[in-house]
């Protein structure tokens, strides 16, 4: 028995000891693995080891607010170059330069066209408010490309006179080529609006296409006045077809072709023509509004924004029901776009002429803490069936394009001829009057005329913006 128990002990003994050691081995291995973290973040003692550790001490700069690893960040590389520049470089930085440089450098390497910088000088003309008493030099100007370009230029201004056509890109305003990449259309228009009697150097480009790239410059000296445009114009075609033109979404304009539908069809109209082209948009709230007048119920416009997507739907303020042609060209843009994209999706309105120019971006202005500010694109506008506008365009029901080498309108009267065919085809006495005058063009000089039918109508015509 004593030599059992004996046994036994010494197995106890043996067996603790076993332990003791495996504690003993795990304790060491947590000292290790402790002391490791705190030498692989310590440069200091792993340099005196002897380890290369690739990293330069003091390189962040005092003062910076940007974390982030050097790995996936652009702004903790810039600033670890700035730390080294500054702790160990002769050099120094201009810090206003640099910044221009750096950010429209970093603008080049997007993929969004319209990314800007403007500095604190060019960020307050930007603001400039041009209500009131300022004036324009005559010309409407739009935007392709993130640049501007003249779309139309007033009957009867000095810009007409002195040669300025649609399509000539702005390339400088009295000597200055703009911020980056030129122009935009939001910075020409308050850059151009002045006080009456006040002149601006406008330097423009002339390409073969909105496309083509060279062309010939040329530069004129306007002078600023009061010069306004007609908004929306109405008149009736053939005793029924109520012609509405639209030249641009100002803040009144579904009010203007309200009351333009409304005196139309005082007039006798049963169907109508809404004429987008040369429209270079303007604002979605009153494209909106416009859709609203020829569709009861239903989505006008989706917005792709980087926190989803978002609707806009028809306001219920129905102006007529009758059957509508809508006329677009390659310089229909931005809203214009969506007020076309919507009455075609929800099956209101035939849609003739060209592609449209495919804007459909929203670009933002946010201030910078440090003074100036960015413009970026924020959103995308989509048509109520998910079609993509930007880069695309609507695609026309009828497609035909202006015939140059005639004094006539193929273009209206395609949608003149689709309208009659929305209402089953034209009246009886109308369709008579149009052979008596096709025998009348036909016969000998001398042969009877025939008077159009067109009315015009200005009843609720508005302004449009004048300081351009």
């Amino acid at each position: 028995m004593a030599r059992r128990s004996q046994k036994n002990t010494r197995l106890i003994a043996s067996h603790n000891a076993r332990l003791v050691r495996i504690l003993i081995s795990l304790l060491v291995a947590c000292l290790f693995f402790a002391a490791g973290f705190f030498i692989r973040g310590n440069t200091a003692i792993l340099n005196r080891m002897g380890f290369e550790t690739g990293a330069t001490a003091d390189t962040v700069n005092p003062g910076m607010t940007v974390s982030g690893s050097t790995y996936d960040s652009l702004a903790a590389r810039v600033a670890e170059i700035q730390g080294i520049l500054e702790k160990q470089s002769f050099d120094t930085i201009e810090l206003e330069e640099a910044t221009a440089q750096v950010l429209s450098t970093l603008a080049d390497v997007t993929n969004d066209p319209s990314l800007r910088y403007y500095d604190s000088d060019r960020y307050a003309a930007y603001l400039k408010d041009v209500s009131g008493s300022f004036s324009g030099v005559g010309v409407l100007f739009a935007e392709y490309q993130n640049s501007a370009y003249v779309v139309d230029v007033f009957e009867g201004s000095e810009a007409e006179a002195k040669g300025v056509q649609a399509g000539d890109f702005v390339v400088a305003i009295d000597g200055d080529r703009g911020n980056n990449d030129g122009w935009t259309q939001a910075e020409v228009v308050k850059a151009v609006s002045r006080d009456p009697g006040e002149t601006v150097v406008l330097t423009l480009r002339r390409p073969a296409t909105l496309d083509a790239e060279g062309g010939s410059e040329y530069t004129v000296t306007l002078t600023c006045s009061e010069i306004s445009r007609v908004n929306v114009t109405s008149r009736l075609m053939e005793n029924t077809i109520g012609y509405i033109k639209l030249a641009q979404i100002t803040q009144n304009s579904d009010d203007l072709v309200q009351k333009a539908v409304e005196s139309l069809e005082e007039s006798g109209a049963t169907c109508y023509i809404l004429d987008l082209r040369d429209n270079p948009g303007g604002f979605l709230t009153q494209s909106v509004d416009i859709v609203s007048l020829f569709v009861k119920s239903g989505v006008v416009v989706e917005i792709q924004a980087k926190d989803g997507l978002a609707t806009r739907t028809a306001t219920s303020s129905t102006a007529t029901d009758d059957p509508m042609v809508v006329l677009v060209n390659q310089s229909t843009a931005g809203t214009a776009e969506v007020i076309a994209g919507a009455l075609q999706d929800n099956s209101r309105a035939k849609i003739v002429g060209q592609r449209t120019m495919g804007k459909g971006s929203v670009q933002s202005v946010q201030e910078l803490s440090f003074g100036g500010a960015i413009r970026y694109t924020s959103a995308y506008y989509k048509t109520p069936n998910g079609y993509d506008i930007d880069g695309n365009g609507i695609n026309p029901d009828i497609q035909i394009g202006l015939d140059s080498d005639s004094d006539a309108d193929n273009q209206l009267n395609m949608a003149v001829e689709t309208a009659f065919d929305a209402i089953g085809g034209r009246p009886a006495s109308e369709a008579e009057s149009s052979s008596d005058a096709d025998a009348a063009s036909s016969a000998p000089e001398g042969g009877a005329g025939q008077e159009s039918g067109e009315q015009p109508n200005t009843e609720g015509a508005g302004q449009a913006e004048a300081a351009q």
